[in-house]
């Protein structure tokens, strides 16, 4: 039997968000596969998508009343996912003297500018968890978490040749799938006067 399990209905999270415990309950239970894979398909290895998949679970359970639209939880438990495993990350790159991990500006971006920003980090996030897990794992331990080919290699079990060979494979898929433009950003929109 291969049926696909559906995200909680929307009666049962307002029930979870008026303070049902048993709906709440069911709507962490029913949420978990979704985001165990979710979280597998983007964290570096298992027991970080564990962890990440424990917490957006437990703040799922903590922050159900802040979910605005009860149509939304799918989205909203995908963004936490992704920004678990990108939280573990940063635990792990280490920044050498202490500095920012991020430059200081001193003018905020713009709206539309974040708005650009936020687009293309998803659809890179998309890209990264299309390929295959065993490249995938790779090219976020080298390339994400910065850690030393040597590394990467010993922790998967692997030739340093073989873990260079995933990486190169990796990061053309990821290129070519990046090359591609993406339709949504890419459409005209209607009055636009621009071609």
């Amino acid at each position: 039997m291969n049926h696909r399990l559906a995200w909680p209905g929307e009666q049962l999270i307002k029930a979870a968000q008026d303070g049902d415990v048993t709906s709440l309950t069911t709507v962490v239970m029913e949420s978990q596969p979704h985001v165990r894979k979710f979280a597998l398909s983007l964290c570096a290895s298992p027991q970080d998508a564990e962890d990440a998949a424990q917490e957006a679970l437990i703040i799922l359970y903590r922050k159900i009343g802040t979910l605005r639209a009860t149509g939304a939880l799918a989205s909203w438990m995908f963004r936490i996912v992704r920004n678990e495993c990108l939280r573990q990350v940063r635990l792990l790159v280490p920044r050498g003297d202490g500095a920012p991990a991020e430059p200081e500006t001193s003018a905020e971006p713009s709206a539309e500018d974040a708005v650009l920003h936020g687009l293309e980090a998803e659809r890179i996030a998309a890209a990264v968890s299309a390929l295959p897990r065993d490249q995938r794992q790779v090219l976020i331990m080298r390339d994400v978490q910065g850690l030393p080919g040597r590394t990467v290699a010993r922790s998967l079990g692997l030739s340093t040749a073989a873990m260079k060979s995933r990486l190169h494979r990796a990061r053309a898929a990821l290129r070519h799938s990046l090359a591609v433009p993406d339709p949504a950003v890419d459409q005209p929109v209607a009055g636009d006067p621009r071609p």
